[in-house]
């Protein structure tokens, strides 16, 4: 959530875009829930206020901890590990003295506001430390933990010098969640290596103080997905599908348009895919004058300077392949560096006859499950990275690609810009009955129904 303050003390806020709000704000309002989470900007305090049937719990951070809690060891130390250390991680203490207060504070606020008994989902690596602080402090409550990005493997994890500390922290809940189940494996093998509490395929068993077992700990794959039946409609109304053919115009109505939509983020493969594209023009095995990649870049992290880097190595490969293959009244690549709202997206990606994902490292890629939701004329092609969590779930309708390997990539782009047309609507229509079916609301209705009928934390195992 976002909110401000006015001078009046009245509270303007609005909800945070995405399908996980959409997900839990109906589940939120039938059980008379409370959203603990940060205001959205620094030194913001307000009490605890209620708005559409729920009851909304603002955590106040300060300046110098968004710096040290959230661009420091939140996205400069666990992000990079995470993502197999793509980039190299910095590790530093007044970072994690940072990270376990925010997280106390966290924990405090959720165990103000759960009910005796009542159930909590914490959510991502930003809070890894909440499920335990939870517990010792209301060890009443069922708690859940989703991991939103992947979990390295233990070797790359040990790295990490307080990462005995964050596997206890996760130990906390009763259920941990992740995207696919590789990491659910790489958390399991961690708490092996690094714990000493004893594993059996996905469950960990946790001990009483008196060294007895008290209560078991799931680790399982909970893979997301978004709200598709309103992307889906969405993609269908007039006022988006005139949009789509005015952006076509726009672009000079060329015979193939791609499209890469990320947050300007080294693990999006964004400068693989640029690299690609601009060898393929080189090569000649597309004609620029009749292809156009559109790259929406959104703003990401730009305090962090990785990110920083990242988007001045993108605008100087972009800048060179316009100056190369761009002619007056067309580009090579249009790239924009801001945010679109849902209907511009939607336009996009009915625009688009290539969708092209090549993540480094994705812990799922919504994306992708975007352009599918939104094309519902069977048409357009998805090419995907294997290392996302989409791949997983998707194949083999997407055309699959390792975006470490350039010339593989070529040739799967290259392949996709001419696929034949009922090839197209064949893999399209695998792609929508998989996404169509497992949306939002089932995989949280999922996760929650796992969650509640876990067995009471004080049975022995």
């Amino acid at each position: 959530m976002d909110f401000s303050v006015d001078d009046d003390g009245a509270v303007d806020w609005q909800r945070s875009p995405g399908g996980l709000v959409s997900a839990l704000e109906p589940v939120m309002q039938e059980n008379e829930g409370a959203w603990v989470g940060w205001s959205g900007a620094p030194d913001l305090a307000h009490e605890p206020f209620e708005a559409d049937g729920m009851m909304l719990v603002p955590v106040t951070l300060s300046a110098s901890e968004i710096e040290k809690y959230y661009e420091g060891f939140s996205n400069d130390t666990l992000w990079p590990l995470y993502h197999d250390v793509i980039a190299p991680p910095a590790y530093h203490r007044q970072w994690w003295d940072s990270y376990r207060r925010v997280n106390q504070r966290f924990a405090e606020a959720a165990a103000a506001q759960a009910a005796q008994g009542g159930v909590v989902w914490v959510h991502d690596y930003q809070l890894q430390l909440v499920p335990k602080m939870l517990r010792d402090l209301r060890p009443d409550l069922r708690i859940g933990f989703f991991d939103h990005i992947p979990f390295p493997p233990v070797e790359l994890f040990q790295q990490l010098p307080w990462r005995r500390n964050i596997l206890e922290g996760l130990l906390g809940a009763d259920l941990v969640g992740f995207q696919r189940g590789g990491d659910a494996s790489n958390f399991v093998r961690a708490v092996r290596r690094l714990t000493d509490h004893p594993t059996r395929g996905s469950m960990i068993s946790m001990e009483a103080a008196d060294g007895t077992p008290s209560r078991r700990v799931r680790a399982a794959a909970f893979p997301i997905s978004i709200d598709t039946m309103r992307f889906d409609e969405l993609a269908r109304s007039a006022e988006v599908q005139a949009r789509a053919k005015e952006i076509r115009a726009d672009l000079g109505d060329p015979d193939v348009v791609m499209l890469g939509v990320d947050r300007l983020d080294y693990t999006k493969g964004i400068r693989h895919r640029i690299k690609a594209y601009g060898e393929i023009l080189q090569d000649g095995r597309i004609e620029a004058k009749n292809t156009t990649l559109v790259q929406v870049a959104s703003p990401s992290r730009e305090n962090v300077g990785a990110y920083q880097e990242l988007r001045e190595h993108v605008e100087v490969l972009v800048g060179r392949l316009n100056g190369e293959f761009g002619e007056i009244g067309h580009s090579a690549i249009h790239y924009l560096h801001h945010s679109y709202p849902p209907e511009e997206m939607a336009a996009l990606y009915l625009a688009a006859d290539v969708m092209l994902v090549t993540s480094l490292r994705d812990g799922m890629n919504l994306v992708a499950k975007e352009y599918i939701a939104a094309r519902s004329d069977l048409d357009g092609v998805l090419v995907l990275s294997e290392f996302t969590g989409a791949a997983d779930e998707l194949a083999p309708g997407p055309l699959l690609v390792n975006p470490h390997d350039i010339d593989g990539m070529k040739d799967i782009i290259v392949a996709a810009a001419h696929l034949d047309p009922k090839e197209k609507r064949r893999r399209m229509r695998r792609l929508r009955r998989k996404v169509m079916a497992d949306d939002v609301a089932k995989w949280s209705k999922t996760f929650l129904g796992v969650l509640t009928a876990m067995p009471s934390r004080d049975s022995h195992v």
